[in-house]
C-alpha cells in the first residue's frame, strides 16, 4: 500500500455541511467514492431538496452508463442527513459549503469545533474568502484548508487546493490525497481572493455585464460571440445565471475589497439585478427568464 493510500484510511466518515447545488454534490462523490457521508443544512425541506437532487444526479449517471444501479444504491445507503451539528463527531473531516458569506460561514465554524474530534480536519468550500482568516475562526487553523470544488460537483473534475498561513503540510496532503480518491484532479492555489479559477472567471462575466450595461451588445449578442468567438462552451450571461449572480457580485465584492483595484468594480447592472432578486437559473430570472419552454433574454 502506498503512502498516500494509507494516509487515506484516516478519512472513512466526511461530514458536509449544506446541502444545496454544491454541497449536494460533494456528497455525492464523496459516498460514491465509497465514505461514510454526514449531511446537514438548516432544516428540512433543504435536506430534502438536496436529497432528491442526488439520488437524481446519480440515476443520470446510471442512464449514461457512467455508474450501476447498485453504485447508486450502495451511495445512497452511505448518505446520513439531519440537522444537529453533534452529528460531526465522528467525522473525520467536515467539508464546509455553505452560503458564501463570511460571517454566515465563520457562525458554522463556531458551532462546529467544539463538537468535532481533535485531529479531524476542516475544509471550506469558498470560492473566493481567505482560508487564513476563516481559519483564524477556528481552533485548529493548521488542519484547516480551502477545497474548492467546480459546479456541477459530479461532473467537473478541478479542484482548487488553497493552503492558509497555517495549513499543516500533513492537512494539504491528506486533501490532496482525498481529491484524487474522488476522481478530482487538484490544482494548488495560492490564499489570494478568488484564487485562480474565479480571479479569472468572475472578472470576465464582469465585463459582460458592463458590456450588457454600456448598451454595446444584447445579451444574446454578447452570449452568441463568445461562443462562437471564443469556442466558450456556455455564453458568460448565461454562465452567471448558472453560478447564481449573488455569488458573482459576492466574488466580485471579495476581489474589489482584497486587491483595492477599480478593475474588479462589480457592474452596477449585476447590483440591480441581485437587489431585484433576480439571481438566475436557481431564482427563475437573470440574464434570462427560465419561467417559459425556453430561456428569453431579460434585456
Amino acid at each position: 500500500m502506498s503512502a498516500g493510500a494509507a494516509s487515506l484510511d484516516r478519512l472513512r466518515r466526511i461530514g458536509v455541511i449544506g446541502a444545496g447545488q454544491m454541497g449536494g454534490g460533494i456528497a455525492h462523490v464523496c459516498a460514491l467514492g465509497g465514505f461514510d457521508v454526514v449531511l446537514t443544512d438548516i432544516n428540512e425541506p433543504a435536506l430534502q431538496r438536496g436529497r432528491e437532487a442526488i439520488d437524481r444526479n446519480l440515476a443520470r449517471q446510471v442512464a449514461r452508463g457512467t455508474i450501476r444501479e447498485e453504485d447508486k444504491a450502495a451511495a445512497l445507503a452511505r448518505i446520513r442527513t439531519g440537522l444537529d451539528c453533534a452529528l460531526f463527531s465522528d467525522c473525520d473531516m467536515v467539508i464546509e459549503a455553505a452560503t458564501e458569506k463570511e460571517d454566515v460561514k465563520r457562525e458554522i465554524f463556531k458551532k462546529l469545533t467544539p463538537v468535532l474530534k481533535p485531529q479531524a480536519l476542516i475544509a471550506t468550500n469558498t470560492s473566493s474568502i481567505s482560508i487564513t482568516r476563516l481559519a483564524s475562526s477556528t481552533d485548529r487553523p493548521g488542519k484547516f484548508i480551502g477545497m474548492h470544488f467546480m459546479n456541477p460537483v459530479p461532473v467537473m473534475s478541478l479542484v482548487e487546493l488553497i493552503r492558509g498561513i497555517a495549513t499543516d503540510e500533513d492537512t494539504f496532503a491528506l486533501t490532496r490525497e482525498l481529491a484524487l480518491k474522488l476522481g478530482k484532479t487538484p490544482v494548488a492555489a495560492e490564499d489570494f481572493p478568488a484564487f485562480i479559477v474565479n480571479r479569472i472567471l468572475l472578472p470576465m462575466i464582469n465585463e459582460a455585464v458592463y458590456t450588457l450595461y454600456e448598451g454595446v451588445g444584447s445579451v444574446e449578442a454578447i452570449d452568441t460571440a463568445m461562443k462562437l468567438g471564443a469556442n466558450h462552451p456556455m455564453g458568460p450571461l448565461e454562465l452567471a445565471d448558472f453560478i447564481g449572480l449573488d455569488t458573482c457580485l459576492s466574488v466580485m465584492q471579495v476581489l474589489y475589497e482584497g486587491l483595492a483595484d477599480s478593475k474588479y468594480r462589480p457592474c452596477p447592472l449585476l447590483v440591480k439585478y441581485v437587489e431585484a432578486g433576480w439571481l438566475g437559473r436557481k431564482a427563475d430570472r437573470g440574464f434570462y427568464d427560465y419561467r417559459g419552454a425556453t430561456p428569453i433574454p431579460t434585456r
